[in-house]
């Protein structure tokens, strides 16, 4: 018998389908308006800024505005669909319906169940992500076939910012906390990690912060190959991400244990 730290790891490769696919069928029901709802602030900002800042602008190493915009919008829509799915979401499932307490009567452990958490606000970020890139496409923003390679970088953007945003829930007393989240890392992330406009016209220190945030990560994965350029330091961008999605994960695990099984 496990004990410990052990008995709320995952139990295997396996058991978290179940949680992802039982998220799947809830959302179903209202996929549509969960897809709008995911799509309307990103759009908001393709268009807003990339026609009104764009002519103001011009180009940005020979690409016009709303084409560079686009690269990081598709990343913040990512992170947005997986931080919003698992705060608020997850956060219901876990406090309000007390569906986390109905599955850790079955085989499943705690491990099992967040992990298909995160899996789920993945596939979020990957349909609001990917949706955004095929608006971007259509209107000749960017090559249709940068949508399959872009599909890998945004998973994991999404499983990264559910995994930071699952610590948030596991420490959250109500759904009142999120809000600091929201403004305080959330927001400046998406102005501070060339999403908007390129981190080389900040200064250095905040050139140097940004290189430390996840989503700078995204953004310099994502973008070139939505403009079809040659895009450097995919090793160093994938590691950080990667890093940046496994210790939240077993941090939120350590948390979750301490306030639900005690």
């Amino acid at each position: 018998m496990r004990e410990g730290y052990a008995a709320v790891m995952p139990a295997n490769a396996y058991n978290w389908v179940a949680v992802w696919r039982r998220n799947f069928l809830a959302w179903r029901k209202v996929a549509l308006a969960s897809v709008l709802g995911n799509l309307a602030d990103p759009m908001t900002n393709l268009f807003g800024l990339g026609f009104g800042l764009g002519i103001i602008v011009g180009l940005i190493d020979g690409t016009s505005y709303i084409a560079f915009l686009a690269g990081g919008m598709v990343a913040t829509s990512a992170m947005t669909a997986a931080t919003f799915e698992t705060m608020y979401a997850a956060f219901a499932r876990m406090r309000a319906q007390r569906t986390w307490e109905a599955i850790l009567c079955t085989q499943l452990t705690l491990g099992d169940i967040v992990l298909g958490e995160l899996a789920w606000a993945a596939t979020k970020a990957v349909l609001a992500g990917t949706a955004i890139a095929v608006v971007a496409a259509t209107l000749g923003y960017a090559a249709w076939a940068s949508i399959l390679y872009s599909i890998p970088a945004i998973a994991i953007t999404g499983f990264v910012f559910a995994s930071l945003a699952m610590v948030v829930v596991s420490l959250a007393p109500s759904y009142d906390y999120f809000v600091f989240y929201q403004t305080l890392v959330v927001t400046p992330m998406v102005f501070l990690c060339g999403a908007v406009f390129p981190v080389s016209q900040m200064p250095s220190a905040f050139q140097r912060v940004a290189g430390l945030l996840p989503l700078a990560h995204s953004v310099d994965l994502i973008r070139p190959v939505m403009l079809g350029l040659p895009a450097g330091g995919i090793g160093l961008h994938i590691g950080a991400l990667c890093m940046y999605a496994v210790l939240p994960f077993f941090l939120s695990i350590a948390l979750f244990r301490r306030r639900l099984m005690r």
